[in-house]
């Protein structure tokens, strides 16, 4: 219970909280038109939230389910610090006060039997759980939908420790609630490392991890959370799921893929065994930049396809390396005055295997047409690759608009899908007065196609989270139109819901709803969220 929470009102660490240079400031003002916004947001203590909805028999249930009445929390500031999660529209909302869908009530378990309890106690009485692990998704995943008497937010932060690691099999055994930074320094204690580290590595937790199939900055070297998961455990209404017992199986379909990713929908994650390797005795970073992003890209592409595949491999486009965006510390300086694109590669393991290495992709790079920037450029972007949800905050402060969004598909396919999104974006906010600085940045490859991970700036204008609602739904049109996926690694949530059931079909649709009937009939966990309401029957 001693995990601190982040701002209830932005990201992170309050004491981390930064402003923008008074030159980036009248930039955006120049640029994009940006205007302080008006008034300041209010105090934590002046935000009101509802009435909790549950009885004194509910409330008794919980307390009983989880060892006692301390792990059971109605206050004010506990509710407002678990309502939604870290969107820039979420963040919008409760800067202007907005908290009528604070959860009635926060339940901290303290093991699995307390979550199979919880859970069976709220099945019997039409409330509503949402999973909450570290507090950071960015796609509506923290507030469900639907007509239940309650919900309450089962926060894992209890459930927090390393409980075994198999040296043999380089393996460990790790509990939900435990948060990545913590969860990396108990492995390292041992030799190993998870190699996991997206951008919200500082709060994220391990059960966020596996729920919503997270990808980290490294995953050129160590892969993604969902490739790590070798087994599982899940708590549901109807009772558990004990899932993965070898690397490998031929033993019918994988049932971890039905966890993995779910994001609360069909149970609650309560440990993961995970693949573990050895920590690296060193690491080095580096920069290039390259013509343009097309040619940059085919440099990426030829190194996921054919090697040396480094640890991290990340690409900006022209946009993003203009304005210093992978150097969150110096944005608008440095780079951000040379043309062309910055490529940012890290290696990671023993010094000899590093140089062997970085020899052989510099090879690949410059006959590709890269130009070396030396390590300046790379530790400028490790130095700060953690920072820049704290820059949207700022970017906030001051009255500007900024979110990111992301997607995948294969290296044909990827020219037209940058494209098609940028020109959705750029039209929608432009039509609505608000036109954007739309970045992008390839950060994660694969031999048969990469991620773009967009990033988007403008003014808030007159309702932001209107005109952002229709700048994302035409985004998410072109994605599916383009032949992308609606998300890459931020999850389905309730923002992209609808989109992920016409990208898996009506059919598919079926299919998780059969899964969900099963696993949780009564529709308590975390509704509204990745599954759409329940079609209407089709004939057979």
């Amino acid at each position: 219970m001693d995990t601190p929470d982040m701002r209830w009102s932005g990201w992170g660490d309050p004491a981390r909280a930064t402003r923008l240079p008074e030159g980036a400031v009248r930039l955006l003002r120049d640029l994009l038109g940006v205007r302080p916004a008006d008034g300041a947001p209010p105090r934590l203590e002046d935000v009101a939230v509802p009435a909790s909805r549950l009885d004194g028999d509910a409330l008794g249930a919980l307390a009983e389910a989880v060892g006692g009445e301390a792990h059971v929390r109605t206050d004010p500031e506990t509710r407002i610090r678990h309502t939604r999660g870290k969107s820039t529209p979420d963040l919008l909302r409760i800067r202007a006060g907005e908290a009528s869908d604070a959860p009635d009530a926060v339940v901290f378990p303290g093991s699995h039997e307390d979550v199979l309890a919880v859970l069976r106690a709220c099945a019997r009485r039409r409330v509503a759980v949402v999973p909450f692990g570290g507090g950071t998704s960015v796609v509506g995943g923290l507030a469900p939908r639907g007509a239940f008497d309650a919900f309450v937010a089962l926060d894992l932060r209890r459930m927090n420790a390393l409980v075994d690691l198999d040296p043999v099999s380089r393996t460990a055994v790790l509990q939900p609630g435990l948060r990545a930074p913590r969860a990396e320094a108990l492995l390292r204690e041992r030799g190993f490392t998870l190699g996991h580290f997206p951008q919200s590595f500082e709060w994220a937790s391990i059960g966020g991890f596996a729920a919503a199939r997270s990808s980290g900055q490294a995953s050129a070297g160590y892969g993604r959370f969902d490739e790590m998961v070798v087994a599982l455990t899940a708590a549901t209404p109807e009772g558990t799921l004990s899932l993965g017992r070898a690397p490998r199986s031929a033993a019918g379909p994988d049932l971890r893929q039905l966890v993995l990713g779910s994001e609360g929908a069909f149970g609650v994650i309560t440990s993961v065994t995970v693949r573990i390797r050895p920590a690296p005795e060193t690491s080095a970073y580096e920069g290039w930049r390259f013509p343009s992003f097309s040619q940059g890209g085919a440099a990426l592409r030829r190194l996921a396809q054919d090697g040396p595949l480094p640890t991290v491999l990340r690409l900006s486009d022209e946009a993003e390396t203009m304005v210093g965006l992978a150097d969150p510390d110096a944005i608008g300086a440095g780079l951000g005055e040379a043309s062309g694109c910055l490529a940012v590669v890290g290696f990671e393991g023993a010094p000899q295997e590093i140089a062997d290495r970085r020899d052989r992709v510099r090879a690949v790079l410059e006959d590709e047409g890269g130009e070396p920037l030396g390590p300046e450029p790379g530790q400028a972007w490790e130095h700060g690759r953690y920072t820049a949800p704290y820059l949207r905050d700022a970017l906030l402060d001051v009255g500007a608009f900024a979110e990111t969004l992301e997607t995948a598909t294969f290296w044909s396919g990827l020219p037209d899908l940058y494209a098609a999104v940028k020109d959705a974006l750029t039209s929608t906010l432009t039509a609505q007065g608000t036109p954007p600085l739309v970045m992008c940045h390839i950060s994660h490859v694969y031999p048969a196609g990469a991620s773009l991970y967009f990033t988007v700036v403008c003014a808030q204008g007159s309702d932001a989270v209107r005109h952002w609602e229709k700048a994302k739904h035409a985004a998410n049109d072109a994605i599916l139109d383009a032949g992308g996926t609606i998300t890459h690694h931020h999850g389905v949530g309730a923002d992209h819901r609808d989109w992920y059931a016409r990208e898996i079909g009506p059919l598919g649709v079926d299919v998780l709803h059969a899964v969900k009937r099963r696993l949780d009939p009564a529709g308590i966990l975390n509704p509204g969220v990745l599954l759409p309401p329940v079609p209407e029957e089709r004939p057979r």
